[in-house]
């Protein structure tokens, strides 16, 4: 038997790889660069400039994949929900959790689909890539403890299932308004 259901399935989960292999191997390097923006007055800017850049990729693939205006507003919501939790996100630094483990919730989210389609068992996709893109934040602090320059911090695991909960909960809400969509057209 395959141990994956298709090679999208394969190919998703490579995708998690290549992420986690990205957010763990930047752990050293994080807090010096996050000082040296800061310390040119840039970091803010910086972080701003790339938010700004998602949603207007978010937005632009929106309208430029023919999504129904119900499906739009949808979007339109979620990036708003974004805007509201990254404003009062207190710490900087924090923020990056929503895009990282954000951006891994969803690509372990497809994972699960896929291997669902392919006639595999995976009970609840959607509580199932909560559940290990969280394992995969607490493998992050752990790591860190073991790192002289961080620490392991119980809080920052709960940026990462909120951004995975955030995520996930988009992409679900998305779905269904799709479906929704479909069924109702003629």
């Amino acid at each position: 038997m395959r141990w994956f259901s298709s090679d999208q399935e394969r190919r998703l989960w490579i995708y998690v790889l290549l992420l986690i292999v990205a957010i763990y191997s930047t752990l050293g390097l994080a807090r010096s660069i996050a000082g040296e923006l800061r310390m040119r007055g840039l970091f803010d800017t910086v972080f701003v400039i790339g938010f700004v850049l998602i949603i207007f990729a978010i937005v632009v693939h929106a309208f430029w994949t023919g999504r129904s205006g119900v499906e739009i507003v949808v979007i339109l919501v979620f990036v708003a929900v974004y805007i509201m939790v990254f404003a009062r996100m207190g710490i900087p630094e924090e923020r990056t959790h929503l895009f990282e483990y954000g951006a891994v919730a969803i690509v372990v989210l497809e994972a699960l689909r896929e291997r669902k389609r392919g006639h595999r068992s995976v009970p609840v996709p959607a509580i199932l890539a909560i559940l290990i893109t969280a394992s995969l934040g607490i493998i992050d602090e752990i790591i860190q403890f073991f790192m002289p320059s961080r620490v392991f911090d119980p809080i920052d695991i709960g940026f990462n299932v909120l951004a995975a909960v955030m995520a996930v909960t988009a992409s679900v809400t998305l779905g269904w308004v799709q479906r929704r969509a479909r069924s109702a057209s003629p």
